[in-house]
């Protein structure tokens, strides 16, 4: 018989979860039955919730969040309990703002990564707005150079999209190519055969360039989708088109950026510079 464990992983491939997603659950999931001393099915309310409590004192409220989303997906579907979380709510997370790479310092990142595999995916992180899960799982079949754009497949929430292909990222990506030769139709193979690149070894990369270059920002890879975001939006570029491109199924998450971009910021007017000038104080 199937334990609950594995009885969860059917059901997040039944209701086709990401790979991404299903790991995490399982994750937590693991660590939930195991800390639980009774079966899962008989565990009281107050157990689950005195659970849920004791991780808030020691975790970030993302990781919390992520846990009870787990929890909640372990009862009201594989277990078919849904009256036992219903009162299981996710804590709120402060919403800061990530750093902002400039121009420069992307042009100098980038130049810093040593490997030529990782500093490509990371150029198509950059030049696309790709997710870095998005980056190292690309084809040689989803870069179409005659009409100019990237097909990427299978995005957040099992979304396909188009992005640009860029002239500067197609002559690296070709350059990249020539030097290494990766077996098709992978476009960045990882160690072993018929595997992706990891985006841990491409984050490790990125995590050394930083510190050669002793950069104090934050930076991973997703920041540089972050730059991706804010220098289309400081050139000029719709923010509807934005959204396109990052693949955001609302623009809530793509207006962030107009918070995001100094220049943006910069150009709008304060109110108090429209002020009469008979309405300031005379410096004496």
């Amino acid at each position: 018989m199937a334990s609950v464990h594995d009885r969860m992983l059917e059901d997040l491939k039944l209701k086709n979860y990401s790979q991404g997603t299903t790991m995490q659950y399982s994750r937590c999931a693991r660590k939930f039955l195991s800390a639980i001393k009774c079966p899962p099915s008989r565990a009281s309310e107050r157990a689950i919730r005195g659970y849920v409590l004791e991780m808030a004192k020691e975790s970030a409220p993302s990781t919390v969040r992520m846990h009870v989303a787990a929890i909640r997906f372990l009862y009201k579907v594989t277990l078919k309990r849904p009256k036992l979380v219903d009162s299981l709510h996710f804590p709120k997370a402060p919403q800061r703002l990530p750093d902002i790479l400039s121009r420069g310092e992307t042009a100098r990142l980038l130049t810093a990564v040593h490997s030529p595999k990782h500093r490509a995916v990371l150029m198509a992180a950059y030049g696309a707005g790709m997710r870095i899960s998005e980056a190292c799982t690309l084809l040689t079949t989803d870069i179409d150079s005659q009409r100019g754009v990237i097909h990427i497949r299978d995005g957040k929430r099992a979304r396909d999209r188009f992005v640009m292909l860029s002239p500067v990222l197609l002559t690296a990506l070709r350059e990249y190519w020539k030097m290494l030769r990766p077996t098709a139709p992978i476009l960045f193979p990882g160690d072993s055969p018929g595997s992706f690149v990891s985006p841990e070894a491409v984050r490790n990369s990125l995590s050394k360039a930083c510190k050669e270059l002793g950069m104090t920002k934050r930076v991973t890879p997703h920041s540089l989708r972050h730059a991706f975001a804010t220098h289309l939006l400081e050139d000029g570029a719709d923010i509807r088109t934005i959204q396109a491109l990052l693949g955001h199924g609302s623009i809530r998450s793509t207006a962030r950026y107009t918070q995001l971009s100094v220049a943006h910021i910069c150009k709008t007017k304060s109110p108090l510079d429209r002020l009469p000038r008979c309405g300031r104080n005379k410096v004496r």
